[in-house]
């Protein structure tokens, strides 16, 4: 898992697009609830500093499915980093626009300037190679730290990388070499948490980690893929209906390997995606036509409790519900504690 990293590269005075993942939790009034994820990039953004680097930020923020919607801007995310790293966050109103441009031309030695919501374009999901030029245009290395994103083949991820010199941050660096570590040589049990809306973004690391793991736990939105691939109603759920195939194959594969495949007993669903909805909790084999899955249920948190128990490695990637919404974040919450207790 060896990668080049912005020690590899003469990058000393040089304008700088960093990829980073900013995608933080926010209240009803826009305050930043939990910094984690700024926090994680100050490493990165300040060895360019100290190098004398011009640097350009991006990052997503939510789901405005290539809209521009003003409760996803990154302006809080400026206001936060300003505070944490003690130096002025320039931000642009756009993302490769007319003030985005100009903002990166200007900008001088020493200076950050953070561009707005990366999906507030519908270019960027597509990896579109021209919204992925723009963006490459602004600078002239690229360095990759967005962990959490760089799985996915996006405009800023993974098109950038084919215009510019393409490094990865520290936080990527750390994670790899831990990851790495836990893969190669895991202390048994090895127990894999994998969440997320789609089985298409894990088909690799689902393959792979069979090859490895005691017990791989299933939640999130592809869950539903994997119950609609057992003959069951998953109303509105997420589900991928060109997947099912898939998702039955992976399923064999982990029971002719023995390893113990867990997917949710039960499920929090809603008609819709919002604070105030009604919800109740369903066994798997029980939602409704009109209804939607976004989080795990109680009898399912238990369970996972319980397997986390007597692990001596985990790996997780994903959440287990619609964590950005509240009532839909107990699951995701639930285990992160218990495993911070473990």
């Amino acid at each position: 898992m060896n990668k080049k990293t912005i020690r590899d590269i003469d990058l000393k005075g040089k304008k700088v697009l960093v990829r980073c993942d900013f995608n933080v939790p926010m209240d009803e009034n826009k305050k930043i609830t939990d910094n984690t994820r700024i926090v994680a990039a100050l490493p990165t953004i300040k060895y360019l500093l100290e190098n004398n680097c011009a640097v350009v930020l991006c990052s997503h923020l939510g789901r405005p499915k290539g809209e521009f919607k003003s409760e996803y801007s990154l302006k809080p995310v400026a206001k936060e980093l300003e505070k944490l790293i003690g130096k002025e966050v320039i931000i642009a109103e756009d993302v490769i626009g007319k003030d985005a441009k100009q903002k990166a031309s200007n900008l001088q030695k020493g200076q950050i300037l953070l561009l707005e919501n990366v999906r507030f374009h519908k270019e960027e999901t597509d990896n579109d190679r021209e919204f992925a030029k723009e963006l490459a245009s602004m600078a002239e290395i690229y360095v990759n730290d967005a962990f959490g994103s760089a799985h996915r083949a996006h405009s800023s991820t993974a098109g950038v990388a084919e215009f510019l010199p393409a490094v990865s941050g520290f936080l990527i660096e750390k994670e790899l070499k831990f990851l790495g570590n836990a893969v190669a040589n895991p202390e048994r049990p090895f127990v894999a948490i994998l969440g997320g809306a789609k089985v298409s973004d894990k088909i690799g690391v689902i393959d792979s980690l069979i090859e490895k793991v005691d017990t791989l736990i299933i939640g999130g939105g592809m869950a539903y893929t994997f119950f609609k691939a057992n003959g069951y109603e998953v109303g509105n759920s997420i589900c991928e209906l060109d997947k099912l195939e898939l998702a039955k194959n992976l399923m064999k594969k982990a029971k002719e390997r023995g390893v113990k495949l867990m997917l949710p007993v039960d499920t929090k669903i809603a008609k819709e995606a919002t604070e105030e909805a009604e919800s109740k909790t369903v066994k798997y084999d029980e939602i409704p036509v009109e209804w939607e899955g976004f989080d795990i249920g109680e009898e399912t948190i238990k369970l996972v409790k319980e397997e986390l128990k007597n692990a001596k490695t985990v790996v997780w990637n994903g959440p287990l519900g619609l964590f950005e919404i509240n009532q839909f974040a107990i699951g995701t919450n639930e285990i992160a504690k218990a495993l911070a207790r473990n």
